[in-house]
């Protein structure tokens, strides 16, 4: 276990081998949950979470349908000019 301190101006040093751990740098946005003994520090999302039924469809496709194959392949292809 590790410890740290609470500075005057209420700063709190997250030890290094976290900071590593979770690949939070500086600017890290961080979000504060109340747990009722302490508190949980999260790393802040850019996006809501959402759910697949929610946000499945949103984007309409108007071509000729392809196959999984014909996905996969494409997604091969792609893959293999960057490298």
């Amino acid at each position: 276990m590790q410890t740290t301190k609470l500075s005057s101006k209420g700063q709190v040093i997250i030890p290094k081998t976290f900071r590593d751990r979770y690949n939070w740098n500086t600017g890290q946005k961080l979000n504060v949950i109340d747990t009722g003994d302490g508190i949980l520090l999260k790393p802040s999302r850019p996006f809501n979470s959402t759910e697949i039924d929610k946000v499945a469809g949103i984007l309409k496709y108007s071509g000729k349908p392809i196959s999984i194959d014909q996905m996969n392949e494409a997604i091969k292809k792609g893959a293999l000019e960057r490298k």
